[in-house]
C-alpha cells in the first residue's frame, strides 16, 4: 500500500532571492504572552503557528555567519528556526541547551540573540566547527557567552556542572534522520555525481543515535529529554524539530515518536507548530529542495507515485510542569 504523501508544495522556480548574501534569518514578529514573561509565536488559524524561517536559503542563512567547515555537517538546522525559536520563547540573559548541537546552530543564534548558550555533541569533529562558530560569532558582536562540552548527551546530566539544574530557560534540537543523509553533491563530467558528507562520523562508530532504529532512536532520546527535563527550569520549555523520512517507499513518523518520547521524560506537549523550508513569494510556497530530494521526487512522479517536494519541518513545543501548591490533590 503506498503511504499517503504529506501535503506540501509542488516543484516551482528557483527563487531569485537565493543569492542576495543580505539576508539573515527571518524572525515573525507576531508574538503575545507566553510562560513566565517570555514570548512565544502567535498561532494562527485554528492553532497553526506557522513560523517563515526560509525567507532566504540556508546557505545564505548561514553565509559569513558561519565558518565554511560548517557546510561539510549531514543535517543542519536552519538558523532562523533556532533564532525564532530563541527569540519566542526567551528573553535576553537567559540560558539556551542545545544536548545535540552539531555546528552549534543554537549556540550560535542564542549569542547573537543576547542569550547565554550551552551545547553537548557527540563527535569531536561538529563539536570543534560549533567551537569555531562560537568564536566567529563574537568577532561579529554576538554579546551571548556560550560553549560546548563533548560527550554522549543520553548522559547529560553528568556531563554538565550540578550548578546548572534548573536553571535553563529553552532547549531546542532535532534528532538524527538516520545514519545516511543527504549530504554534499558535486557533479563529475565522466563520472556523474560524486555524493561526500552524507554520514554521521565513517559509519565504524555506532554511538550515534543516528545508527539506532526507531523504536532505539525514540528510547535514546527519551533519554536525553529526560536529562534536559533535569535541567530546565520549571515552566521551561523545549523545542524539537522533525519530519517524517521514507524508509524503503514507507514513511517513519519521525514527530510522533518525539512527542512520546518527550512525554516518556515527564514533558508536557503544549504546541505543535511548522516550520516553513519553503519561501512564500506572492501567496505560493517556493520549495528549496535538495538535489536528491528533487530527483526522488521526479523519479516517483514519472511512475506513477503523487510524491511532492518537503516544504516543512514539524515543530513539537513541550514544557517541564509547573511544581504544583502544596496540598493540591488532598482530600478534603
Amino acid at each position: 500500500m503506498t503511504p499517503v504523501p504529506r501535503p506540501i508544495a509542488p516543484i516551482a522556480a528557483p527563487d531569485p532571492d537565493d543569492n542576495d548574501s543580505t539576508n539573515r534569518p527571518t524572525i515573525a514578529s507576531a508574538t503575545s504572552a507566553s510562560h513566565h514573561g517570555h514570548r512565544r509565536a502567535a498561532p494562527g488559524p485554528q492553532g497553526l503557528s506557522v513560523w517563515a524561517t526560509a525567507q532566504s536559503t540556508g546557505p545564505v542563512q548561514r553565509r559569513g555567519r558561519y565558518v565554511p567547515d560548517s557546510v561539510r555537517h549531514p543535517a543542519r538546522m536552519l538558523p532562523a528556526i533556532a533564532a525564532h525559536a530563541i527569540d519566542s520563547y526567551t528573553s535576553p540573559g537567559d540560558l539556551v541547551l542545545d544536548p545535540m548541537c552539531g555546528i552549534g546552530t543554537t549556540l550560535v543564534e542564542a549569542a547573537h540573540l543576547g542569550r547565554d548558550a550551552i551545547g553537548v555533541e557527540y563527535e569531536s569533529t561538529w563539536s570543534d566547527i560549533a567551537d569555531a562558530n562560537i568564536a566567529h560569532a563574537h568577532t561579529q558582536g554576538a554579546t551571548g557567552r556560550a560553549s560546548v562540552v563533548r560527550g554522549d548527551a543520553t548522559r547529560i546530566t553528568s556531563l554538565l556542572p550540578a550548578a546548572l539544574a534548573g536553571r535553563v530557560s529553552l532547549v531546542v534540537t532535532s534528532p538524527p534522520y538516520g545514519p545516511t543523509v543527504h549530504g554534499l553533491v558535486r557533479p563529475q563530467a565522466g563520472a556523474g555525481v560524486q555524493k561526500s558528507d552524507n554520514t554521521y562520523n565513517d559509519g565504524t562508530d555506532k554511538g550515534n543515535l543516528a545508527y539506532r532504529d526507531l523504536p532505539g532512536l525514540a528510547e535514546g532520546f527519551a533519554e536525553i529529554l529526560a536529562g534536559c527535563a533535569a535541567l530546565l527550569t520549571p515552566g521551561g520549555i523545549v523545542v524539537v524539530t522533525a519530519r517524517p523520512w521514507r524508509k524503503r517507499g514507507e514513511l517513519v513518523d519521525l514527530p510522533s515518536a518525539v512527542i512520546g518520547a518527550g512525554t516518556a521524560a515527564g514533558l508536557v506537549p503544549i504546541e505543535r507548530c511548522v516550520a516553513l523550508l519553503a519561501a512564500v513569494r506572492g501567496g505560493r510556497l517556493i520549495a528549496r529542495p535538495s538535489f536528491f530530494q528533487l530527483s526522488a521526487v521526479r523519479k516517483a512522479r514519472a511512475a506513477g507515485v503523487p510524491m511532492h517536494l518537503i516544504a516543512h519541518e514539524d515543530v513539537i513545543v513541550l514544557a517541564k510542569p509547573l511544581p504544583q501548591p502544596s496540598g493540591e490533590g488532598e482530600a478534603r
